[in-house]
């Protein structure tokens, strides 16, 4: 039998698996990521963990996969990553060393992306567009089973085709994008947009304005007009960009994970009634299913693992 580990770095913790080749569980864990000391201390603190699962499973890995915020090239080295403080910084090459083992290394959402495609949601197809509606709208692409990441691997940011020209800024510095219309950030600036303009709406019994969350407008869509105002719309742009990637990919399925794929059918399903009606030639031929994504938290650290599986 042979055993891999899956690393997910993110801005506070990272998190990490070992698993067989099946891609089940033998232990995990996470610690703190300490870019505050420098990508060679995050490093360290990988090592430490990597250790630790094998100690702890009593088997050695094989190989390590490695999901890292930010653009990653090829060759493994982290051109940027703003949140971890990371500029032109060799990870690939830094762990190989540190690990004694082969080592690969893509994009968080890329990882997350796999995850889901080989052990989650995606499982049974090989062609899947992930997205995760959270603080900005990221994701993967998979194409018969492996990342389809772009020219040079930094591609594939699907948080930013501009969805409505001359729209909301977005964090990129553009215009319209899709981040800046179907993020859980939009969903709470929409959602406090309705209720100043209406102080009667029920969404008010939330707590006021600080108290809104992505969920907020979905818990009183059912009895406040203006809530429902606010899923409506949140679910028309979210569908114009999903239409947008099954018409250039049209993948098998489309994975939705993050806070706001948790209100799962109640957003679910009016999203498939207008990707049935809007899909470019009909859903006859090569149809495309919205499912939720089911891996949780742990996606990344399982892509990662599969990362390395099948080098």
């Amino acid at each position: 039998m042979k055993y891999f580990l899956g690393i997910d770095i993110g801005g506070t913790n990272i998190k990490g698996v070992l698993v067989d080749g099946s891609g089940k569980i033998l232990s995990e864990g996470s610690v703190p990521t300490g870019c505050e000391g420098g990508g060679e201390n995050m490093c360290k603190n990988i090592a430490l963990l990597c250790a630790d699962l094998q100690t702890r499973a009593n088997v050695a890995a094989e190989a390590a996969g490695v999901g890292c915020p930010g653009m990653i090239a090829d060759s493994g080295t982290v051109l940027f990553a703003g949140n971890l403080g990371l500029k032109n910084f060799p990870l690939k090459e830094k762990l190989s060393a540190l690990l004694n083992m082969p080592v690969d290394v893509t994009n968080d959402a890329n990882a997350a992306a796999l995850g889901e495609s080989a052990f989650g949601a995606g499982k049974g197809y090989s062609d899947s567009v992930f997205i995760t509606l959270g603080t900005g709208v990221g994701g993967g692409i998979i194409i018969g089973g492996k990342i389809f990441g772009g020219g040079k691997n930094v591609g594939a940011e699907i948080g930013h085709m501009v969805i409505k020209h001359g729209g909301e800024k977005c964090t990129c510095g553009r215009k319209g994008c899709f981040e800046a219309y179907s993020s859980a950030t939009a969903l709470i600036r929409d959602t406090r947009k309705a209720m100043e303009e209406d102080k009667s709406s029920a969404m008010w019994s939330c707590g006021g304005l600080e108290k809104v969350t992505g969920k907020t407008a979905f818990d009183f869509a059912d009895s406040d007009p203006a809530a429902k105002n606010v899923v409506d719309g949140y679910i028309y742009d979210l569908a114009c960009g999903i239409i947008n990637l099954a018409n250039i990919f049209r993948p098998q399925a489309v994975i939705l994970g993050g806070g706001v794929a948790e209100q799962g059918e109640h957003l679910i399903a009016p999203l498939q009634e207008r990707l049935d009606a809007k899909i470019f030639g009909g859903q006859g031929y090569a149809p495309v299913k919205i499912v939720k994504a089911s891996l949780g938290n742990l996606a990344g650290a399982l892509g990662s693992a599969k990362l390395v599986m099948n080098s």
